[in-house]
C-alpha cells in the first residue's frame, strides 16, 4: 500500500500503528532522503492479504496522520528482479490495476 503526503514526523513505527488495525502488517516504511534522513513524504506498508490492503486503503485514505490528510493507494508492482534497493523514483502516481501481490514495496519505487 502506498502512503503519500505524510507529515515528515511520521516514522515506520506510527506508520506501522496507524495501519496495523486493518490487518497483519508485514512491513512498514517511510522513504528517507539518503543524504539529509529527512522524510520524503511517502511510504509503504505491505499486508499479508489483498483483502487487508483494500480496507486499508478505503479506511485511510484522505484521513488526518500527525497532522497531514494521507493519500492512500495499492501500490504498482513489478516482477522480482527488478528491485534493487530504495533508490530514485518518482513514488506519486496512482494505485489501480493489477492484484496486490504482497511484499516488494521496493520494486514499487522505480515506478515513472
Amino acid at each position: 500500500v502506498l502512503c503519500r503526503n505524510l507529515s515528515w514526523n511520521t516514522t515506520d513505527d506510527t506508520l506501522r500503528q496507524a495501519f496495523s488495525q486493518f490487518g497483519t502488517v508485514l512491513d512498514s516504511i517511510v522513504m528517507r532522503d539518503r543524504e539529509t534522513g529527512r522524510s520524503r513524504g511517502f511510504g509503504f506498508v505491505t499486508y499479508g492479504t489483498s483483502q487487508e490492503a483494500e480496507v486499508a486503503i478505503s479506511s485511510m485514505n484522505e484521513q488526518d496522520l500527525d497532522g497531514r490528510r494521507i493519500k492512500v493507494n495499492l501500490a504498482n508492482t513489478r516482477p522480482t528482479g527488478t528491485a534493487g534497493g530504495y533508490g530514485g523514483g518518482a513514488g506519486g502516481g496512482g494505485g489501480g490495476g493489477g492484484g496486490y501481490s504482497g511484499g516488494g514495496y521496493g520494486s514499487a519505487l522505480h515506478q515513472e
